[in-house]
């Protein structure tokens, strides 16, 4: 049963949670800020390097891209799955949805299945469907940490595609909607094929006169691609992150609403159960009054 005491202790354990629920707010609304200023700023950026390769296809005159098969005989397709999830909690079914989501998408992709994982949490749950994660990289603290993680995978999806050890690369990540709220998305990174080339190609370049290619070919492409695929990670963790922190600031409203009903409910029951104890004692009063009005009655 209740007493004042337990009720005063539960309320102030119940602040002092509402304190740090309101602190971590604070903190998922500054890095939404943040994330979402950094994606905003690539549009820019990704637009600049994208009229450079539309550019460099003119120039040149490719009118296509073959893939190359790089899978050799009786070996199996090869397909690499990079996954941006978070390391912490609080963030509802931020890694929940993105793992179903990964493993809807890719049981419709023929070959064998690698993860790369972004953030513990994703890990742990594709691991229990039986996607254990090949390789696994933390989760950045801030915009300043994306450059080096993207650089790494990278690096990384580059070489492995160049030795021909993956076929296939996708990004899985969440992306923030307008307004409220975030969906999973899946977008191929490599190898680039016809489909890519031309939904770059929708671009319309600027300007009637026909571009030109400065300097080393081969150099100025190397360079624009590498912009591309730099972009195309850094833009999916971003948005990753602005997702995460979007998720974690929702549960943190619902969470101090919560306390803050709580902290009704125990004012409510603490004033009550105080007015009862008053009565109590008032009713106390009353009757040893009355009593000793009766004895000294009896007395004369």
């Amino acid at each position: 049963m209740d007493t004042l005491e337990s009720l005063r202790s539960k309320s102030e354990g119940a602040k002092d949670l509402k304190s740090v629920v309101t602190a971590m707010k604070a903190m998922a609304a500054s890095n939404i800020v943040q994330y979402e200023t950094a994606v905003s700023s690539l549009a820019d950026y990704y637009y600049t390097v994208a009229l450079g390769i539309v550019a460099y296809f003119k120039a040149e005159k490719i009118e296509g891209i073959s893939e190359t098969k790089a899978i050799k005989q009786n070996k199996e397709k090869q397909i690499c799955a990079i996954v941006f999830g978070s390391d912490q909690g609080l963030v509802a079914r931020f890694n929940d949805a993105m793992a179903d989501f990964v493993t809807t998408s890719l049981k419709a992709l023929p070959g064998k299945k690698i993860i790369w994982a972004v953030g513990e949490r994703v890990a742990l749950l594709l691991s229990d469907v039986g996607m254990p994660a090949a390789k696994l990289y933390p989760v950045p603290n801030d915009v300043n940490s994306i450059t080096p993680l993207v650089t790494k995978i990278l690096n990384r999806s580059q070489q492995s595609n160049e030795q021909s050890a993956i076929n296939e690369f996708y990004i899985f990540h969440n992306q923030p909607k307008e307004g409220v709220g975030y969906t999973p998305v899946m977008q191929r990174f490599l190898p680039l094929d016809e489909k890519w080339k031309d939904s770059l190609q929708q671009i319309q370049f600027p300007g009637k006169l026909l571009p030109q290619v400065a300097g080393n070919k081969s150099d100025t492409l190397f360079a624009l691609i590498g912009g591309y695929l730099f972009v195309s990670l850094f833009k999916a963790c971003a948005e990753s992150l602005a997702s995460e922190n979007a998720s974690r600031l929702a549960a943190m409203q619902r969470a101090e609403k919560n306390i803050g009903d709580l902290l009704d409910d125990l004012n409510k029951k603490y004033h009550r159960l105080r007015q009862s104890s008053i009565d109590e004692e008032l009713f106390d009063v009353v009757s040893g009054f009355e009593a000793l009005k009766d004895a000294s009655s009896h007395k004369n």
